[in-house]
């Protein structure tokens, strides 16, 4: 019993502590207002947010910061603002999460553009070919997030947009807090397995079929390239897109409601108010 109730109160005190680091970051290094408005005002995909959301989001892109190790290669200078869009748009989907789900790696590293890849791949004889690719962006479990500023740019550029790279990202990180990318996050208590797996593997499916038969995919086709970018790519148009893929797949996005915590297509509704 007292073996226990120790346990108990070292939790406790731990939570306590942490509580209050947080609260002191927040209270010294906080996003200033006029910083946070220049870098996140124009950006569409935080217009309709509360302004209790926007606050919160303020918080969470400040502990994102101070957590993380923002690094610029190839010559890229991150400037203050840069780092802001970048901490904003991560924190976006964990706005009903917490800074928690974010725990276990602590670099970003930004690439002035697309950046090259090289991998060994084997094809179905057995062969391992050594195949270079270029990308935009790149999550590992414990390893850092790497992305384009380029590309970046370019999708908060068009309006609308169902694309957000750092969005896709943050989406694989979730995706991997329990294990290898796989298109099922750790789900929320009371949250139904059954019909995640229902929900997100017919829409899959259905992508698939639809790009091999030569119909015109109704989302992304990179999207059917594994039901990990399925997840990734719907979690962009979650949040950039919701009534398009409210439309298209509305048993995907009510579960996507219940695991983000969120509801965008009220606050697409809200912008126009």
């Amino acid at each position: 019993m007292f073996f226990r109730f120790s346990l108990a109160s070292k939790a406790k005190v731990m939570h306590f502590f942490k509580r209050a680091r947080i609260r002191y970051i927040l209270h010294r290094h906080a996003i200033a207002h006029d910083m946070w408005r220049q870098a996140t005002e124009e950006i569409a995909v935080f217009h309709g947010l509360s302004a209790v959301e926007k606050a919160h989001l303020r918080e969470l892109a400040t502990l994102f910061l101070h957590q993380k190790t923002l690094v610029g290669v190839q010559g890229l200078d991150l400037t203050e603002a840069m780092r802001v869009v970048i901490a904003a748009l991560a924190c976006l989907p964990i706005l009903g999460l917490g800074i928690d789900c974010l725990e276990g790696w602590s670099e970003v590293i930004v690439y002035p553009a697309a950046f090259r890849v090289r991998r060994d791949e084997t094809d179905a004889a057995g062969v391992v070919h050594h195949q270079e690719h270029a990308l935009c962006g790149e999550s590992w479990s414990r390893g850092p997030l790497i992305l384009s500023w380029d590309e970046i740019e370019q999708d908060l550029r068009k309006a609308p947009s169902e694309r957000n790279v750092v969005i896709h990202e943050i989406a694989h990180k979730l995706d991997m807090l329990n294990g290898p990318a796989d298109g099922y996050p750790p789900l929320h208590h009371g949250m139904s397995v059954s019909a995640w797996s229902t929900a997100l593997s017919s829409a899959y499916q259905q992508l698939v079929w639809r790009i091999d038969h030569h119909h015109r995919p109704c989302i992304d086709p990179y999207a059917a390239e594994s039901p990990a970018e399925f997840f990734a790519v719907v979690s962009e148009y979650f949040f950039c897109s919701p009534d398009l893929l409210q439309s298209q797949f509305a048993a995907v996005y009510e579960q996507l409601c219940r695991y983000y915590r969120q509801n965008p297509l009220l606050r697409t509704a809200r912008d126009f108010t």
